[in-house]
């Protein structure tokens, strides 16, 4: 009865390994290269053997430039190419979220005020009639 338990148990393993077995585990560099200048400029670029791709060149600490892309589970090729610079990192890919678009009675609404400036109304204090008022009058 324990041999069949055994038996039975390393089966369950082997089946429950080979299902969460990760492909992208065994991924190895195919292309790899970098130079680096006296000056501070820059370059490298890498590619896998699971299609993981990455390129960037720059100054050293003051500009970059490059993107990396990859497959998604769905086998679909996903591009990001960026620049770094004194104005931050910057990103552009079809992948990137974008806000949604402003709907129509809204920008009617912020053209409406820009074409209307307010004007400061002056406000005139009136005295409360009950302000200075005593019980005793």
């Amino acid at each position: 009865m324990f041999r069949y338990m055994l038996v039975a148990s390393a089966f369950l393993a082997c089946a429950y390994a080979a299902a969460n077995y990760n492909q992208d585990a065994g991924a190895y560099i195919t292309k790899s290269g970098a130079d680096i200048a006296p000056e501070g400029t820059y370059n490298y670029a890498y590619e896998t053997s699971n299609g993981i791709a990455a390129q960037e060149s720059g100054l050293g600490g003051h500009q970059a430039k490059g993107g990396f892309s990859w497959y998604s589970p769905e086998g679909e090729l996903v591009q990001i190419a960026y620049v770094a610079d004194e104005n931050g990192y910057q990103p552009q890919g079809a992948l990137l979220p974008t806000p949604p678009p402003i709907p129509a009675a809204i920008l009617k609404s912020l053209e409406y005020i820009r074409t209307h400036p307010q004007y400061e109304e002056t406000q005139q204090r009136r005295a409360s009639p009950f302000s200075r008022k005593t019980i005793f009058g």
